[in-house]
């Protein structure tokens, strides 16, 4: 039994010597700006939460993921099985927060009672037609051209020392479940696609994923979803003509089978734009697979090392 379930993923935090490059970027990217106090920059997507992405400035690095508690009590059972305060969250939508720190010195927050943002009504568009039905008839389709709508964070990536002690370490707190679990042979697991119990409502192929790295502990990539494929292809062109840094895509996982595009950061840290993913249960069985699958594509670009 864990301590507690959490619902979803809520925000990513990163360090950046410049505010200003790092805004241009996740504009460019899909996401604006709550303004909130000087020195740090909080931005936003087009659905209900607050921020999904936080930078303050310093040295140029990743400096946690935040997670949502099922609620206000959750939190308090967590800071109690911790001996850890609870504190207020000094941020766009306030609520109040715990914070841990994972086998590997990641910074862990877990938060509850943020008040909700307003939600961003999306352009019309037009629906699909396909061979097996045509519900767009008489007229045309028109997407239009522009950054991609960001609706929300969806997982994370952490590349850890020691798989199964940070697993444990996350399963014990959080009660993630496992959709996939990555094996260079039977009986030895490297990793694992970790995804939130809620029970019968359904939830992401992963909200978490750990991978054991050689090199050690590092942030591997945070994942935003996009409204759908014509999005995710607009917001490429956007970034492409603005000269930001691609790092892998389009194309179509097979693990979760999200529609995926891959980007750096003006420093480096890599972020994706992903639609169309796989959602499951708690009554859905774990599976186990190996690293043909984890790097492998339904369709598009093969994975580059710097994937690793």
């Amino acid at each position: 039994m864990s301590i507690i379930r959490i619902d979803d993923i809520a925000f990513v935090r990163f360090r950046a010597p410049d505010l200003a490059a790092m805004k241009a970027f996740l504009e460019d990217f899909g996401l604006s700006e709550t303004p909130h106090a000087p020195g740090r920059l909080f931005m936003r997507g087009t659905g209900s939460a607050p921020f999904l992405h936080a930078t303050e400035l310093g040295e140029p690095g990743f400096a946690g993921f935040a997670f949502r508690a099922a609620s206000p009590a959750d939190l308090e059972m967590l800071a109690a099985a911790e001996r850890v305060p609870i504190e207020a969250l000094d941020a766009p939508g306030g609520g109040r927060v715990v914070r841990l720190i994972d086998p590997d010195g990641f910074p862990v927050e877990v938060v509850a009672g943020q008040a909700a943002g307003d939600v961003t009504a999306l352009p019309p568009r037009a629906p699909w037609n396909n061979a097996d039905a045509s519900a767009r008839l008489r007229q045309v389709k028109r997407v239009g051209k522009g950054p991609a709508h960001v609706l929300r964070l969806g997982h994370g990536v952490l590349n850890v020392a020691d798989f199964r002690r940070s697993e444990a370490w996350y399963k014990a707190r959080f009660g993630f479940l496992t959709s996939d679990e990555i094996e260079l042979q039977p009986g030895l697991a490297v990793g694992a696609f970790l995804r939130c119990d809620r029970g019968d409502r359904p939830a992401d192929h992963h909200t978490l994923f750990l991978m054991q790295n050689p090199k050690g502990a590092s942030f591997n990539h945070a994942a935003f979803e996009v409204r759908d494929l014509d999005d995710l292809m607009s917001g490429h062109d956007f970034l492409q003509q603005n000269a930001r840094q691609a790092v892998w895509g389009v194309g179509r996982h097979i693990l979760g089978s999200q529609v995926f595009d891959y980007w750096r950061d003006p420093w480096g840290h890599r972020v994706e734009h992903w639609t169309d993913g796989d959602l499951f249960t708690a009554a859905d069985s774990p599976h186990k697979t190996g690293l043909n699958d984890l790097l492998g594509v339904q369709w598009g670009p093969n994975a580059p090392a710097a994937m690793a």
